[in-house]
């Protein structure tokens, strides 16, 4: 999926919505549970509830790989179910260079078809270069993320007296398709949101933080969103653990559809 093609989605969903798929067997409906593959009804079930209210979906790697090669299935099985009308995020944070990158990229966007991935860029250009050689898939850089410990290396100055977070951002947009590169944002730290924006001035942005870790959505508006919106607002515990029983998905869609209508007000006046 290429940038246009993302803008739209966002445009006749009126959202710029990514739900994340963390399936957790301590805090999924005990029910699913007892089928043979639990992680994949789960997510069939959110995927069916949501799909209507967001633009992209973004699984969070380490919940499948923790259930060796039955979680790699079931995460095969997902994104195969999401199919090319959603955005797919593969939440890797991987950060390896040479033959190793290249093997990372081919098993996200070959084997299972993701859009996109996270990557932590510590290692330089020669550990994201592999990835953005695939025509219309993108690098997702963490820059400025959203946990406490963020600011003992992302807010040190450098001797442009600029944070950490800005020279990644600088010096990764002159690499070679950088424009198929986003970045990760927390949004509890939105204050610093601004300052991300001029430095990628038309980039999309990854925002993790909405919900249970308390980003504000009216704040990340104001201060990240373009003309083009070029934002995907990530919410994953406060809509896929919602409903508790049987009929879980019912409280999942009313979730997601409030979090779409908060996010498409914020985006109708700012």
């Amino acid at each position: 999926m290429n940038k246009s093609q993302l803008q739209q989605l966002i445009v006749e969903k009126q959202s710029c919505l990514c739900v994340g798929l963390d399936p957790d067997f301590d805090k999924m409906p005990a029910h699913l549970l007892q089928l043979e593959d639990p992680i994949f009804e789960f997510n069939k079930a959110i995927i069916d509830a949501t799909k209507p209210y967001c633009v992209a979906y973004k699984p969070n790697l380490a919940f499948y790989e923790a259930h060796g090669a039955k979680g790699w299935l079931s995460l095969q099985k997902t994104v195969d179910y999401i199919g090319d009308l959603h955005f797919k995020i593969a939440d890797a944070k991987r950060g390896d260079i040479g033959n190793t990158a290249k093997q990372y990229a081919k098993s996200v966007f070959e084997t299972l078809n993701f859009d996109a991935i996270t990557l932590s860029p510590y290692m330089g250009h020669d550990s994201v270069e592999p990835f953005l050689s695939y025509d219309d898939k993108w690098v997702i850089l963490l820059a400025l993320t959203s946990n406490k410990s963020a600011e003992n290396f992302q807010l040190l100055k450098t001797e442009t007296d600029n944070y950490l977070f800005e020279n990644i951002i600088q010096k990764s947009l002159q690499w070679p398709n950088s424009h198929r590169i986003m970045y990760v944002v927390g949004a509890t730290n939105a204050n610093y949101l601004s300052l991300v924006r001029k430095s990628a001035a038309n980039s999309f942005l990854l925002i993790p933080g909405i919900g249970a870790q308390g980003g504000n959505i009216k704040s990340v508006i104001e201060n990240g969103a373009t003309k083009n919106v070029n934002l995907l607002i990530n919410v994953a515990r406060s809509i896929i653990y919602a409903g508790k029983g049987v009929n879980f998905q019912q409280a999942v869609a009313a979730k997601a559809k409030e979090f779409q209508q908060t996010i498409f007000k914020a985006l109708s006046t700012t």
